[in-house]
C-alpha cells in the first residue's frame, strides 16, 4: 500500500535539466576550446597573459559546472535541501563565469554569443526548479 508519507519529491524537469546541461556543457566546453584555438591563431592577443588568464578562467568555470551540477543532481535525487543550495550558490558562480565570457573576454565571437546565451538560460532555468526543489523539500513533514 502506498503511503503519503513516503511520496517522492524530487523534481524530473529539475533532473533532466541538470542532465542535459551537463552534456551540453561538454560541448560548451570543446568548443569554447576550438573558438580560443581560433582566436590565438588569427586575432592578436595582448602580450600580458591575456589568453592563458582566460582559459584559466575556461577550465575554473568547468569546475565549478561539474560540482554545481553534481551536487544539483545528488541534492534533487536525494531530496536534500542543503546539496541544492550549495547548487544555487555555485549557479551564481557559473553564471558570473558566463556572463565574463559574453561580456568582458577580449574577443567574443558569434557563435560564442549563442553558445553562452543557451547556457545562461540553462542555468536560469536550473536556478528557478532549484528553488521550487528547496521549497518543496522544506515543506516535508520529517519522519
Amino acid at each position: 500500500m502506498y503511503s503519503l508519507t513516503n511520496a517522492q519529491r524530487s523534481s524530473l524537469p529539475y533532473q533532466i535539466l541538470l542532465y542535459l546541461n551537463g552534456w551540453y556543457f561538454a560541448l560548451f566546453f570543446l568548443l569554447e576550446i576550438g573558438a580560443f584555438i581560433y582566436k590565438a591563431r588569427t586575432l592578436p592577443y595582448p602580450g600580458n597573459g591575456t589568453l592563458a588568464a582566460e582559459l584559466i578562467l575556461l577550465f575554473t568555470l568547468a569546475a565549478v559546472e561539474a560540482v554545481r551540477l553534481f551536487f544539483g543532481q545528488k541534492g534533487n535525487l536525494t531530496e536534500r535541501s542543503l546539496a541544492v543550495a550549495i547548487c544555487l550558490v555555485f549557479s551564481l558562480a557559473a553564471a558570473l563565469g558566463s556572463i565574463y565570457f559574453l561580456l568582458w573576454q577580449t574577443y567574443v565571437l558569434r557563435c560564442e554569443v549563442i553558445l553562452i546565451a543557451i547556457q545562461l538560460v540553462f542555468i536560469g532555468f536550473e536556478v528557478i526548479f532549484s528553488i521550487v526543489s528547496m521549497v518543496t523539500f522544506a515543506r516535508a513533514t520529517p519522519f
